[in-house]
């Protein structure tokens, strides 16, 4: 089991995550711009679930159906990325998660938040 980072976390890159994770296992990408988790680093601590703001982490065998390609992609875009240990500003273009879920919601998508998010 793994921990996949979603299309949530395109342009926001929230870095709270890459504190809170005790075996620097995530990777920030360009295109699309984001942090992403190296599958075989990962030790499924959860610990940077509840970090998210955007709840954009889930364990692999809770991903949502609408995320399910997350998880390939994960494993096949962290080795073009640069290793990232340290926190750093979101993007610019980083969303609420208020404002995350009414873009899914306006795909016609109902979305189960990760059983290990932050309340």
């Amino acid at each position: 089991m793994t921990h996949v980072v979603t299309g949530r976390c395109v342009d926001c890159r929230y870095t709270y995550c890459v504190v809170e994770c005790p075996v620097a296992c995530f990777w920030e990408i360009k295109d699309p711009h984001m942090l992403v988790i190296d599958p075989d680093t990962c030790i499924d601590c959860e610990a940077c679930i509840p970090a998210c703001p955007v709840n954009a982490i889930w364990p692999d065998h809770e991903l949502p159906a609408e995320y399910a390609d997350w998880e390939q992609k994960n494993a096949d875009l962290y080795a073009a990325g640069e290793n990232f240990t340290e926190g750093a500003d979101p993007l610019d273009s980083a969303k609420l998660l208020e404002e995350i879920q009414e873009e899914e919601r306006a795909k016609g998508w109902e979305i189960t938040e990760p059983s290990k998010a932050a309340d």
